[in-house]
């Protein structure tokens, strides 16, 4: 299966860049999490070529692995190197958007954010669907709203699953005032 990224040698240059430039060793589970976010490289193209990076040398388990967890890995100086050095082959805009992605991913993971949402049918056709955002056991955004069927209801939940983050700092901003320009005429 080909990657949007292209070859498996710009998807090692792209999941160095990432792990390079979040400055933390991450285990396999978030570094794919973080890559999949992107929908530019496939997930067998991604484990094949982490793999590679780690039989390379580019990518090494930290030294400080916590019994019964998983493995944490980071850039060694050679992937750092070759990073540096080879990112210009990547658009700039796939690097920044895919960063910027990792970056809130990492925010409400590290957290331990829990992204809730259902959706309920009613009588005349439409649809309730709720959002919801848990942290610590304890609701930190929820919403609930009628919308005209099931099919829109599904879209929506779909929406806040892959970006809740984005939902939740829009919701903010409109309710704080921040974005005014968009309650204008």
């Amino acid at each position: 299966m080909a990657s949007p990224i292209g070859s498996k040698r710009e998807i090692k240059i792209f999941v160095l860049y990432l792990m390079d430039n979040i400055h933390y060793p991450l285990n396999f589970s978030a570094i794919n999490d973080i890559v999949m976010q992107t929908d530019y490289v496939a997930y067998l193209d991604f484990a094949e070529s982490f793999h590679e990076l780690l039989d390379g040398g580019l990518v090494a388990p930290v030294a400080d692995r916590v019994p019964g967890e998983e493995d944490r890995y980071a850039v060694t100086d050679k992937g750092r190197a070759v990073a540096e050095q080879l990112h210009g082959d990547i658009a700039e805009a796939i690097l920044e958007k895919s960063l910027s992605w990792a970056y809130r991913y990492l925010d409400f993971s590290r957290r331990g954010v829990e992204v809730k949402t259902d959706a309920t049918p009613i009588a005349d056709g439409r649809a309730s669907v709720t959002f919801r955002l848990v942290e610590n056991r304890k609701d930190i955004f929820s919403l609930t709203l009628q919308v005209e069927s099931m099919a829109r209801a599904e879209k929506m939940r779909e929406r806040f699953r892959d970006r809740p983050e984005v939902i939740y700092r829009g919701v903010n901003a409109l309710l704080s005032g921040t974005v005014d320009f968009l309650l204008d005429p």
